[in-house]
This record gives structure tokens, sequence and C-alpha cells, in this order.
């Protein structure tokens, strides 16, 4: 019996990558059309992963530059302010998994893991109002699949009573490596990982053995 969910946030949560795709091309304004255009199908491709790690990736694999971690801060914290403005609107909230979320706050434990940075993840929860829905809300830097595996042995949650759903490769694996189930959602190349919900409705009649 599924006791503990972990959820991830953008894409999950939250209709977020749009608005996370104009926060990068605002903090990369400066560099050519191209490289942002490639950096942007990685991002899109590797949602789960921090902006830390994708500022980084952005300078070393395609332009082929170093880049301080100073300077990787700087990029980050411009991203954060652009996000803390724009995603504070209830209006990108995906009402699917907010109903599942209210529908059945009494019946399981609700985890966010996300690699959104988590100052700035706590700051977005606590506007939207969601934030009373979860017992604990972690992200970057952490990486997921320490974020999932520190909740683990803290709670001492049992493996086989929790899940992980997220729409990325990156949430698959983070559930793959601490051993606890992946449904995917929202994200129609992870149809062959895991369990694959079209709508979250189909959530409960899984977990309540009718599907």
């Amino acid at each position: 019996m599924v006791k503990v969910i972990f959820f991830d946030f953008d894409g999950v949560i939250l209709d977020s990558m749009p608005i996370r795709d104009y926060g990068f091309k605002k903090i990369f304004k400066e560099f050519p059309q191209k490289e942002v255009d490639d950096f942007l199908v990685y991002h899109n491709n590797n949602g789960g992963l921090s902006r830390f790690h994708k500022i980084e990736y952005f300078y070393t694999n395609i332009l082929k530059k170093t880049i301080s971690k100073k300077e990787i801060e700087i990029y980050a914290n411009e991203f954060s302010e652009i996000m803390k403005n724009e995603l504070i609107n209830k209006k990108y909230l995906i009402s699917d998994t907010l109903n599942f979320i209210k529908k059945n706050n009494d019946n399981f434990i609700y985890h966010i893991v996300s690699g959104s940075e988590q100052n700035e993840l706590r700051f977005l929860c606590k506007k939207l109002d969601i934030d009373k829905y979860f017992k604990s809300i972690e992200g970057s830097p952490t990486v997921k699949n320490d974020l999932v595996k520190n909740i683990l042995d803290k709670e001492k949650y049992k493996k086989e009573e929790s899940i992980l759903i997220g729409d990325s490769i990156n949430d698959y694996e983070a559930a793959l490596i601490n051993g606890i189930s992946f449904f995917g959602f929202n994200n129609a190349s992870l149809k062959d990982k895991g369990q694959y919900l079209d709508r979250f409705i189909n959530l409960e009649g899984i977990l309540n053995g009718k599907l």
C-alpha cells in the first residue's frame, strides 16, 4: 500500500517550463541565438536537473568556456528573481494535479523534490498557497537522487510504500536509484518508464487497485 508520494514540481505541479525557457533566454541574452537554442533543448530534456548544473553545462559543453562558481551564482540569482516575479500566478498550477493533492491530502504523505533552487521553491509554494499540503519542500543545489534518499532515511519510510511522480528522465533515475516506484506524467517519452499517468485521476484508481 502506497503511503508516501514524492512530487517533482516543474511540469507536475506547476506548468512552469515556458516561463523557465523565458528566464534562461533573458539571462543568456548576450550570447548567440544558436547556442541558446541548443541549450534550451538540453534544458527541456533534463527538467529534473538544477539551474546551477545547467548554467555550468551551457558554458562548458556549448560555449566551450570555463565559468567560476561565483559567476554561476550570479546567473542563478538573476534567474531566480525572474522566476519569483513570474511564477507566483496561480494560473500556472496544473489543476489535475492540484485536485488530486487536495482530495487525497488525508490519505498520503506528500513531499516535493525538485531541481528548482530550494529557497525560491519554498517561496513559490508559499505564494501559491500550496506549501500546507507538503511535509517537506526540498530543492537544489542538492541533487534529486540525494533529496529522495535523505527523506527516505530521515523519515524511515518503507520503499515499497513510496512512489515518485515526475516528468523527466532525471526523476525516473532518482526513483530507480532509490528503489521506489516511478510514475511518469506530462511527458510522453516516459511511457516506457515505470507506469504513466495520462491524467492524475488515473492515479487514484491505480493506488486503490481499480486500474
